[in-house]
């Protein structure tokens, strides 16, 4: 009996989730865990809270252009230091507390995207993040 191989690559192995990746990935689970509980705390309406937990996918729009573009506008979408800076202007500003809320959301997203394996983009190729290598 004989057997034929299909000439097809085999696929690549998931990466490993290896030391610093699953610190990263644990720290992201703590981001997540900690913006729920703030916004449980601050007394936010839940249904907000699901209506705009996919608010920063929106940035996804820019591989529409191009893939240095999409990574660029996925990055700046998906990157803490845009909410910490809208949590603390908010904080510092005396804004009123929809701002709070919406920088718990957006760290919310943040922390499930990554605890989920979905880090910063490389413009190289959407798949290729700061979490996969």
């Amino acid at each position: 009996m004989t057997t034929t191989t299909l000439n097809a690559a085999p696929a690549a192995p998931a990466p490993a989730l290896d030391g610093p990746r699953a610190i990263l990935r644990l720290e992201a689970l703590g981001l997540l865990v900690g913006a729920v509980t703030a916004y449980a705390l601050l007394g936010g309406s839940w249904l907000w809270f699901a209506v705009f937990l996919l608010v920063p996918d929106v940035s996804m729009v820019g591989y529409l252009v191009g893939p240095k573009v999409g990574a660029v506008l996925y990055n700046v979408g998906h990157s803490t230091l845009g909410p910490l800076l809208l949590l603390g202007g908010a904080l510092i500003l005396g804004l009123p507390q929809v701002f709070v809320l919406a920088a718990v959301i957006w760290l919310a997203h943040i922390g499930m995207d990554r605890t989920f394996g979905y880090g910063l983009k490389y413009a190289s190729r959407f798949t290729k993040t700061h979490l996969t290598g």
